[in-house]
């Protein structure tokens, strides 16, 4: 059984460490909207630092940094994992994230996850993937 999280004004590195120990423990995850997740701070400082992620290296050897909101979570999560090793290996392939909210989800029932709510920002400052990753140049 698949479990659906509805990344919609979730703070992306809570969201992230609590997926990818729900992955590490054997659970099978989807994240839906994944363009609505948000990274708080100030936007040109958030901006700066995903151009500078981005620009880094070099076109042949890497690394390389998505652009697209649904890669920019799935590498997100990725870095909260071992993986390198099989167990993370393994666990990274039950994480599936998804721009929007794809046919097969679309009656399911999602779930929130109240650990990573927007709520729990103290200042009004964020900026959410979508926007970073149109920054960057994706067209999703």
């Amino acid at each position: 059984m698949v479990t659906v999280i509805d990344a919609d004004g979730l703070l992306l590195g809570r969201m992230a460490s609590i997926v990818a120990q729900r992955a590490l423990a054997g659970e099978e995850i989807a994240l839906v909207n994944v363009e609505k997740a948000i990274v708080s701070g100030n936007r040109a400082h958030v901006l700066a630092a995903y151009y500078t992620k981005r620009d880094r290296g070099s076109r042949e050897g890497g690394p390389f940094f998505p652009r697209r909101p649904d890669h920019i979570v799935k590498r997100t999560i990725r870095g909260m994992l071992p993986y390198k090793r099989e167990r993370g290996i393994a666990a990274f392939k039950r994480i599936k994230t998804y721009v929007g909210v794809p046919v097969q989800f679309a009656g399911m029932e999602t779930e929130t996850l109240e650990a990573a709510h927007i709520d729990r920002l103290s200042s009004p400052r964020y900026v959410t993937v979508g926007a970073i990753s149109s920054n960057l140049g994706a067209k999703y």
